[in-house]
């Protein structure tokens, strides 16, 4: 693993090794820190165990591929788990679809704001996902941009995701445009949560619109205080089982169920799995992350007063 220092991260990692207790295999988890170098490092030390799959969250897409090929050479499977590695060596990727989490998140800003000024706040640079949502975001707004009624204020990459980053960004999007935004589309919670920090300060947060992704505790609890105006879920137990019996299947050279996917028209398919994803914002709260049991009741709604709150 990369990092387990979003809640996020924290719950693949307990899935993972819920479903491998569960399945009587063994897994060892190692976390980078964020950092590829040592994620190299990690990948060495279990090929010398000799493991029988690799199963990689790639801290970098690029230098991760380094890590497929020694895995290779050894004759050992490797899982891009959640984020695409940059090699058409890997046996499978993994995730939810991004593509998809790409255009919901567009799709809902342009459908709550259908003329205005926009900033973007990206992933990291070095994050797969983040490009490709990039792409679908702009897809998405090209028409109205297009027309004149959308304009991209301004846009970044966020170095490892972090939100004190998103913070920064968000504050100085804020001052050059004298707070003359409408929508922050930003690509996680983590960072949404620095974006709403920003718009708070200035007495603006749940008047500007503001995008996230993974449905973190304290993102619902936004999205139900009126400060985030939607996430998406993306169910994490069934990502990380299917990761785990896919690796079983690997090790024992059976056939996988897969799609083909590639992030753009320069890239080599490969073979895939992509899970569903949901839309949530203040409105359906009880009928998704709720109601699954994701998330629970009291902790959402933690700083609703109860007059507000919805019947359970």
């Amino acid at each position: 693993m990369a990092t387990v220092k979003e809640e996020r991260w924290q719950r693949d990692r307990d899935a993972f090794e819920a479903q491998c207790k569960k399945m009587n295999v063994d897994c060892v988890i190692t976390v980078a820190d964020n950092s590829p170098d040592r994620q190299a490092n990690d990948v060495d030390n279990l090929l010398t165990q000799k493991v029988d799959v690799l199963v990689i969250a790639p801290q970098d897409a690029t230098q991760a591929a380094s890590m497929v090929d020694k895995a290779k050479m050894q004759g050992v499977p490797v899982i891009s788990y959640d984020r695409l590695i940059n090699s058409d060596k890997i046996d499978l990727y993994i995730s939810h679809q991004v593509p998809i989490i790409g255009r919901k998140i567009a799709e809902y800003a342009l459908q709550k704001v259908p003329k205005g000024n926009y900033v973007i706040v990206n992933g990291a640079s070095t994050d797969n996902n983040a490009h490709i949502m990039n792409k679908e975001y702009l897809a998405v707004l090209k028409p109205a941009i297009d027309r004149g009624d959308v304009v991209i204020k301004s846009e970044q990459f966020i170095p490892d995701w972090k939100p004190e980053l998103a913070l920064n960004f968000a504050e100085n999007a804020l001052t050059q445009n004298n707070d003359d935004i409408q929508a922050f589309i930003v690509s996680n919670d983590g960072m949404a949560g620095g974006v709403v920090n920003a718009l708070t300060k200035k007495g603006l947060a749940g008047k500007i619109v503001v995008t996230g992704q993974d449905a973190d505790k304290r993102a619902l609890q936004s999205i139900a205080e009126g400060k985030q105006s939607m996430t998406v879920y993306k169910p994490i137990i069934p990502l990380a089982d299917a990761a785990v019996e896919a690796a079983i299947k690997l090790a024992k050279k059976e056939k996988l169920n897969t799609t083909p996917f590639k992030k753009d028209d320069e890239s080599k398919e490969v073979p895939a799995i992509l899970l569903e994803v949901v839309t949530v914002d203040k409105g359906n709260l009880m009928e998704t992350v709720i109601k699954d049991g994701y998330a629970k009741y009291e902790d959402v709604f933690l700083n609703v007063p109860e007059i507000d709150r919805p019947k359970k």
